[in-house]
């Protein structure tokens, strides 16, 4: 049996998102924005906040933006921290984008675009307030975890689980004090996947709707179990994004351009996606199972560049 530990402990109707997909009629210009403040959330992931009022709202938790570093690249993140004069990223390093970026400091400049995408679908019984009655569930593992940030913050008490290798690998544990903690190792929380404390969660606050991201192969296994249980689910996914406008079709998933389709899909769209939990595009074009799409973007296997393969019509 599975003990389900809280962090600080010790084992023993729906309103649609507000995506800005208009955006795929013309092509945005960078905007170059000041790096504010730097937070180190863990020893390989930073949040970068950048002093510009961005245009968002909590309809829209989900959605991400593109970021620039001049005469490096420009690649996606999820919005995770935002007010009323500022936004945040939270980035895990990991390649020559993200190396620069950790390298960066406060006072230095970057250009965005955005934001872009659909984010996640807020039922008005689970919404923070008075009247919230529903009960969530939030699964992120790694990284994953910045795309709902957001999401926490706009909802009445979620139930959020979150899962990563070890224990200097979780974030936000000062900001989401109520979080249930999972690790492989077991160094802290419970020694599990997130996927493994569902049934015990579930018996006991019987959700309306689990939202999600990390892992796809975790995703995958939420979503299997929401579609068991007969409740709703919403996952965002991880394809490799490069125009963010619909255009060149890299993060294709089954017909679903991730950039302005998703990145957020509910359980019915999930359930129509061949590709989803099994299969996915490199950058160079080429289809690959999602362990070696995992482990290409992870960085353990060098990607090549040839090969290219045009998605599936």
């Amino acid at each position: 049996m599975i003990e389900i530990v809280r962090q600080g402990e010790s084992a023993s109707g729906m309103t649609s998102a507000s995506p800005r997909n208009d955006r795929h009629n013309f092509i945005d210009i960078p905007i170059m924005v000041k790096i504010s403040d730097i937070i180190t959330e863990s020893v390989r992931v930073k949040t970068f906040i950048f002093d510009y009022k961005l245009e968002f709202q909590s309809a829209s938790c989900g959605q991400f933006i593109m970021l620039w570093i001049p005469g490096v690249d420009e690649k996606p993140f999820a919005i995770s921290y935002h007010t009323n004069d500022s936004f945040g990223v939270t980035v895990l390093v990991r390649g020559e984008f993200t190396h620069k970026l950790h390298s960066m400091k406060v006072g230095d400049k970057v250009g965005f675009r955005g934001p872009y995408g659909k984010g996640f679908s807020l039922k008005n019984n689970v919404r923070r307030g008075e009247s919230a009655s529903g009960t969530t569930c939030i699964v992120g593992g790694s990284v994953g975890i910045a795309s709902i940030a957001m999401l926490i913050e706009n909802l009445k008490k979620p139930i959020v689980i979150q899962g990563a290798r070890t224990a200097e690998e979780l974030l936000y544990r000062d900001r989401f004090k109520d979080m249930i903690l999972c690790t492989d190792d077991g160094s802290i929380g419970t020694k599990c996947y997130p996927t493994d404390l569902l049934e015990a969660l579930f018996q006991r606050h019987k959700f309306d709707i689990i939202y999600t991201c990390g892992p796809e192969a975790m995703m995958f296994k939420v979503w299997e179990f929401c579609r068991k249980k007969g409740i709703g689910c919403e996952a965002s996914l991880d394809r490799y994004v490069k125009c963010a406008i619909g255009v060149c079709g890299q993060c294709d998933c089954d017909g679903q351009r991730v950039c302005i389709d998703g990145p957020v899909f509910d359980a019915e769209s999930l359930g129509k996606m061949k590709d989803f939990g099994k299969s996915a595009l490199l950058k160079n074009g080429k289809r690959v199972s999602i362990a070696e799409y995992v482990r290409y973007r992870s960085g353990l296997v060098r990607q090549p560049h040839h090969d290219f393969q045009l998605p599936d019509s």
